[in-house]
């Protein structure tokens, strides 16, 4: 149901935002009015949330996922191993994904992103077994029901374990299939605009399980068709090296001479980038989303974050998959990159508030969405609201730095385009109980074989 009635989320404990001391108004999806200390509203008959015992922070974007994933979380024989082996362990076992498990999968992650404060994520999604061809629709209506804003990649691999690369040939999809339904995905779901709720990227998962007939490929197409591109780089030195060896270059000259050095493409990770390269992903609008957890978790490296913002390259957060994390949970990543960073560059280059830049302004930079991300007139109504009433915020002094330093997990509240969508920390209408039964029965299943 359309909001017709503008709404006041009056007077927070804290906010995001500047000028905002008494709350912000909200009307048609939209921020109208921001409510400085000592005012009131101009706009007229306004219905009124009472925000007193709320943190309110711009809705939180996950620009890295792989929603599948939580159906082998902490898996026994993908554990304490490095990105390559890791993968190895894991595509047999991906390779037996269904539709019901997808499904299931996804509903899942989107779940736990919503509870933590996200309002907008990514999802790359490049497993294609038979059966499982329509993929991408499934999460499309996974996003509608939750009431999620999402943009989700059409992900794709076709260099499989005969031709050289990692993954097994069950999982790959001819270059042909992989095109074809990336037209298709996108004249289906693809809306445009600042209202858009559904968005298609497209997404070859990596230089080592995609040829570069493909990368190319998918350069061109996605600029006949006007979406934006994903795909994983620099993320180890296995793959500076593969690179180095297969194409005779580093991955990111390998990826300009396929046409992806531009304003329309986010990568995951962005670890092992020189000084130069930096400079030149900043020069092309290039950005990255910063998958912190991940990253400790395969012991990747660390994202040079800081140099990367001096060089002028725009950086989002990340959870990436349930599998390298093993959660989906926003606010916790937040702290997360917060503390890894703050560890590289010491307590005078990182604060609380980069943190939350990062997974709010920077990552709207990834998704190309200027109207997400901050508490502004004119930008979308999408909020996490949080309390301060857990043990682990007793004695707080800062608000908005205890949801960071305190650790903070759950929203109480969450709205997107002014419509809650998580209220008194619940989604309305999901069963959790019966949703973890189920995902779990589903996740057993592909652990069996």
């Amino acid at each position: 149901m359309e909001q017709t009635q503008a709404i006041w989320i009056r007077d927070p404990a804290s906010i995001l935002a500047e000028g905002a001391e008494r709350g912000i108004v909200v009307h048609q999806g939209k921020i109208v009015e921001l409510v400085p200390a000592g005012g009131r509203p101009a706009t007229a008959h306004v219905a009124v949330f009472d925000a007193s015992e709320h943190v309110v922070l711009p809705g939180l974007i996950n620009t890295h996922h792989h929603f599948y994933q939580t159906l082998t979380r902490a898996l026994p024989g993908a554990m304490d191993r490095e990105l390559f082996p890791w993968l190895q362990a894991l595509y047999p076992v991906w390779a037996r994904l269904t539709p019901e498990a997808l499904e299931l999968g996804v509903s899942v992650a989107m779940s736990e992103l919503l509870l933590s404060g996200c309002t907008t994520t990514t999802d790359h999604h490049y497993v294609f077994p038979a059966g499982l061809e329509d993929a991408v629709d499934i999460e499309v209506a996974v996003a509608k029901r939750l009431g999620m804003r999402a943009l989700l990649t059409r992900g794709s691999m076709n260099l499989s374990q005969r031709d050289g690369g990692l993954p097994p040939d069950s999982v790959v999809q001819d270059e042909d299939t992989i095109l074809s339904d990336s037209e298709r995905v996108v004249a289906k779901h693809h809306q445009r605009g600042e209202d858009a709720m559904v968005q298609i990227a497209l997404a070859p998962c990596s230089p080592f399980s995609v040829t570069t007939s493909l990368m190319r490929k998918t350069a061109e197409l996605a600029e006949k068709l006007d979406v934006r591109l994903h795909t994983h780089l620099a993320e180890t030195e296995d793959e500076n090296r593969f690179c180095e060896q297969t194409y005779g270059c580093r991955p990111l000259d390998y990826l300009e001479q396929c046409g992806w050095l531009n304003s329309r493409a986010w990568l995951a990770h962005g670890i092992f980038f020189n000084a130069e390269e930096m400079k030149r992903l900043g020069k092309a609008k290039t950005t990255i989303s910063h998958c912190a957890c991940s990253n400790q978790l395969l012991a990747s490296g660390c994202c040079p974050v800081c140099e990367m913002e001096e060089a002028g390259v725009a950086i989002g957060l990340g959870v990436d998959g349930s599998a390298s994390n093993d959660a989906s949970n926003l606010m916790q990543e937040v702290r997360a990159a917060f503390l890894l960073q703050r560890a590289r560059y010491g307590v005078l280059k990182v604060g609380h508030k980069d943190a939350l830049r990062w997974a709010t302004q920077g990552s709207a930079a990834c998704v190309g969405r200027p109207e997400l991300g901050e508490i502004a007139v004119g930008k979308a109504a999408d909020f996490a609201l949080f309390k301060l009433d857990e043990l682990r915020f007793s004695g707080h002094g800062d608000p908005l730095a205890a949801l960071v330093l305190c650790g903070a997990h759950r929203a109480d509240r969450v709205m997107v385009a002014g419509k809650w969508v998580v209220t008194d920390g619940a989604i309305p209408g999901l069963d959790v109980a019966d949703l973890i039964r189920r995902h779990s029965a589903a996740a057993r299943a592909m652990h069996a074989g």
